[in-house]
């Protein structure tokens, strides 16, 4: 008798639709699930760096912005604010939209899409340009933001619990790295005289290429459907807020600060745009490259506790960063701002880890087994993605609110910092309560663990 075959299964509708796929299944896993989920990252990775680059333009833009665009610092760290809000906002529709669409099609729309705020961008940026329509602008590169939570969304699908860890990391490192390349391709614009319609002159044939690459090479999994019943379930459930929570302190302290350094280099310090450029990717690229490497170590030794840790080391680098500041000591206040961003990239992989292991447990603890139990996993832990990355990515806004805020009182950042201190405090004491300090079998805290439920331990996520 012939072994049934393990290979996806193409789809009547066409389109590169994969009917049948089933990660958790070592066989099917072996014979041809990891290739094409490798390759389906690959391409998500692109279109999601592009995203980055695009959402983030603006954080370069401004450095560009001299006197003669009429522009405060204020205004400047307002318009950040209001492009980090809408790629925040975005991020819930563009979550639903792979099901709805397919995780390809909606990969090539969305890169599509980025040519819009490009293109308005480079018609605009000009001095004598009111600031109400760069605000206007600036809020359409926002839906770049929304790039990260449909690609997330899409490769939690396709890969198996054990190594979503890895694969969502280098995921959303990868898109992460889009930061720093806009930067760095920006310093190099700067250093050599260009303007910033250069710089969009080179993203918009970029954009153009990942739409096409991902219409070429990626597929649909007819399997994720859009679950309004999962959606309110996750919304209900306390763990999606919690981690919601710290993802701010992780993901919003990164998406934050990559708008909010070179401002402050330039406002605090006294830098030029050239000399704040020469410094504000080092940190993003860090905090990116990092990102994966906090996936895998939270899929060795539990997302909690690489977590737990990895506040208190930013709040520690925050401290220094507030005496830095006092003393305006720019090599330290830089040295220290970059050891955050790597703190916020390592926190990034670890939290996003615990996420679909914290719904795996409670499926466990709810007496359900093998593919049972992956899929109430995969189905609370993808509609719950959405909501995470768009509270966290609201991080990013406090962040330069606050930064804002701080300049108007204060005339420096310091103010800033002692509240994003308070912060982390407060994220690494709801990480032990909740993640760590649980006894075993508690899944909520007003429920009584059964007698005939297996028993379930959050220091395990």
């Amino acid at each position: 008798m012939t072994a049934p075959s393990t290979a996806p299964a193409p789809s009547s509708r066409g389109g590169r639709w994969i009917e049948h796929w089933d990660p958790e299944n070592e066989a099917f896993w072996n014979e041809t699930g990891e290739k094409t989920a490798r390759r389906n990252l690959l391409f998500s990775v692109l279109s999601e760096h592009i995203g980055f680059s695009i959402w983030t333009m603006w954080s370069v833009l401004v450095l560009f912005m001299g006197p003669e665009y009429g522009l405060t610092p204020a205004d400047k760290f307002l318009l950040t604010s209001m492009v980090t809000l809408v790629g925040a906002v975005v991020r819930i529709p563009y979550t639903f939209a792979v099901a709805l669409f397919g995780g390809r099609n909606w990969t090539i729309i969305s890169a599509g899409l980025l040519l819009v705020p490009t293109a308005a961008a480079f018609a605009v940026m000009k001095p004598g340009t009111s600031f109400s329509t760069f605000l206007l602008v600036g809020l359409l590169a926002g839906i770049g933001g929304g790039n990260f939570a449909s690609s997330m969304t899409n490769i939690n699908a396709f890969f198996p619990l054990r190594k979503k860890g890895w694969a969502l990391g280098l995921n959303a490192g990868g898109g992460n790295i889009g930061v720093p390349v806009i930067q760095l391709v920006a310093l190099a614009i700067i250093g050599a005289s260009g303007g910033p319609r250069v710089l969009l002159g080179i993203y918009i044939p970029l954009i153009v290429v990942a739409a096409v690459l991902a219409a070429l090479f990626m597929d649909n999994l007819a399997s994720v459907k859009n679950d309004t019943g999962a959606a309110k379930d996750a919304a209900k459930d306390a763990h999606t807020w919690i981690m919601a929570f710290l993802y701010v302190g992780t993901f919003g302290s990164f998406i934050g600060y990559s708008f909010a350094f070179g401002q402050v280099l330039t406002n605090q310090f006294g830098r030029t745009p050239l000399q704040a450029a020469y410094l504000t990717f080092i940190g993003p690229l860090l905090g990116s490259l990092i990102r994966p490497v906090g996936g895998r170590l939270a899929d060795r030794y539990g997302g909690a506790k690489i977590t737990l840790w990895n506040y208190v080391g930013m709040a520690a680098a925050t401290a220094v960063l507030i005496g830095a500041s006092v003393q305006k000591s720019l090599p330290l206040f830089v040295s220290v701002f970059v050891v955050l961003f790597v703190l916020s990239g390592l926190g990034n992989g670890s939290t996003y880890k615990m996420i679909p292991g914290i719904f795996q447990a409670k499926a466990v603890a709810e007496g359900l087994e093998g593919e049972e139990a992956a899929a109430y996993g995969r189905r609370l832990s993808g509609a719950s993605m959405g909501l995470i990355g768009a509270v966290g990515a609201l991080g990013g806004v406090g962040i330069n609110m606050a930064f804002r805020q701080s300049f108007l009182s204060y005339g420096s950042g310091t103010g800033a910092f002692v509240a994003f201190l308070a912060f982390y405090g407060a994220c690494f004491v709801v990480t032990w309560a909740v993640y760590l300090r649980r006894p075993a079998g508690q899944v909520h805290a007003n429920t009584a663990p059964s007698e005939t439920k297996p028993q379930l331990s959050y220091a395990e996520v």
